[in-house]
């Protein structure tokens, strides 16, 4: 029976995970192909200034996403968390593979640019309730002494997302070559991206429901609006907690790359391998993560992470500017694991917060939010700080000033690992 059961809840954490594999496979295949993006949709004399046109869109798909924690929280708290997650990753996937097939801006002009906008809008919108939708399922189906773990696979899928992401992209550039990349090579990682999503689909139908949503535990009004009413207080917390891991994986992972391309001249291989492997290192620390703050609590382990961070990011983002790649790769690898064990712990934090029948959209609009103001806007907030400022140290100052905030609240938040959810 105990078998039956592991097996029962190994099924559902691949199902819940398989979405947040799409999502992040997407956006971080766009964020590693920025700068060829950049130049077929947003063509212009000045590389940076198509960098953040790139980047602009980018962000777009992020400021949209508010939107869908409405949609997709209303969907998850009155309905059930298992339709939010099949309709968040049927729209997700047909936006992916609509993108793999765009005409160019030399093929269609100024509609080519508005599209994508407009696409990366309706992905924001559709992946606004994914991340918090299956975490919180997760999490709610999990005994108390596993959240911690259970809802690190929700990381460690969005990791798979990441390094298919970045893989595919490595791969089709190693293979292509520039030059082919940038005439239709960067095509081919969104249309594998609508393959995911078949995959994700297939999965999700099978998924049991959360045994939280039953009759009582179902919204009874709109729930994003009794959310905002009676939780603000913890949805401002949770917008502190993931405020610097929001930052710094955008940091690492998407404007370090592009800015080694671009800066340091490296070859989009060479920055794509660096990152490939730096994923490796996170996707590993999640779980380790979430076992640990099982047993030792997730203010502990929350602390790591952000102490390490205003300890080591300074002297880690200066190897990640010497001319050696094997000092970039232990800057980059290192700010990884820090990064990881910070994403391990936003899950379990912020379902631990809050009450049943908002959760979901309590979730969705704090953690959307934050990556839409600052996560999402992350590489191009970077990339316009080094830009006006000449100082190469801007980004990481923004991401310890994040590190910062996030400290003072955890400092002041009751322990909630093996306790009773709300």
């Amino acid at each position: 029976m105990a078998a039956r059961k592991e097996h029962g809840m190994s099924r559902k954490v691949v199902a819940a995970s398989s979405g947040n594999v799409l999502e992040w496979y997407d956006f971080t295949a766009y964020g590693f192909l920025a700068p060829i993006i950049g130049s077929v949709f947003f063509p212009s004399a000045d590389p940076v200034a198509s960098l953040l046109a790139s980047f602009g869109a980018l962000a777009a798909g992020y400021a949209a996403r508010p939107v869908g924690s409405i949609i997709f929280g209303h969907v998850g708290d009155r309905i059930g968390r298992k339709p939010a997650l099949l309709i968040s990753v049927f729209i997700m996937g047909c936006g992916t593979l609509a993108i793999g097939l765009l005409p160019t801006y030399a093929q269609i002009g100024i509609a080519s640019p508005i599209i994508l906008v407009v696409l990366r809008c309706v992905q924001g919108i559709s992946v606004a309730g994914e991340y918090a939708s299956s975490g919180v399922l997760l999490t709610e189906s999990s005994r108390p002494k596993q959240r911690g773990l259970i809802g690190s696979w929700i990381v460690f899928g969005m990791t798979g997302g990441c390094l298919l992401g970045s893989g595919v992209s490595a791969l089709a550039s190693n293979v292509l070559g520039q030059e082919a990349m940038q005439e239709w090579g960067w095509r081919l990682p969104f249309l594998f991206g609508s393959v995911i999503a078949v995959f994700s689909l297939i999965l999700r139908w099978h998924l049991t429901e959360s045994p939280v949503m039953t009759a009582r535990a179902r919204a009874e009004s709109s729930p994003i609006t009794t959310a905002i009413r009676t939780q603000w207080r913890p949805m401002l917390k949770i917008i502190g907690i993931v405020l610097p891991t929001g930052i710094g994986y955008f940091l690492i992972f998407v404007y370090a790359a592009s800015y080694l391309t671009d800066q340091m001249h490296f070859t989009t291989a060479q920055a794509l391998d660096i990152s490939t492997i730096s994923l490796v290192v996170f996707a590993c620390i999640a779980p380790i993560s979430g076992y640990l703050s099982d047993r030792f609590g997730r203010k502990p382990v929350m602390y790591v992470t952000l102490i390490g961070t205003l300890v080591l990011a300074w002297p880690l983002w200066t190897l990640m500017h010497e001319q050696s790649l094997a000092l970039i790769f232990v800057g980059q690898v290192v700010l990884a694991a820090l990064n990881g064990i910070g994403w391990a712990m936003t899950i379990p934090m912020m379902v631990e917060l809050l009450p049943a029948k908002v959760r979901v959209s309590a979730v969705a609009m704090s953690y959307n939010i934050c990556l839409a103001v600052f996560g999402g806007t992350t590489p191009w907030v970077a990339t316009y700080l080094v830009e006006r400022t000449s100082l190469d140290y801007a980004p990481v100052i923004y991401w310890m000033a994040a590190a910062v905030i996030a400290f003072v609240i955890v400092l002041k938040l009751p322990e909630m690992a093996r306790k009773p959810l709300p």
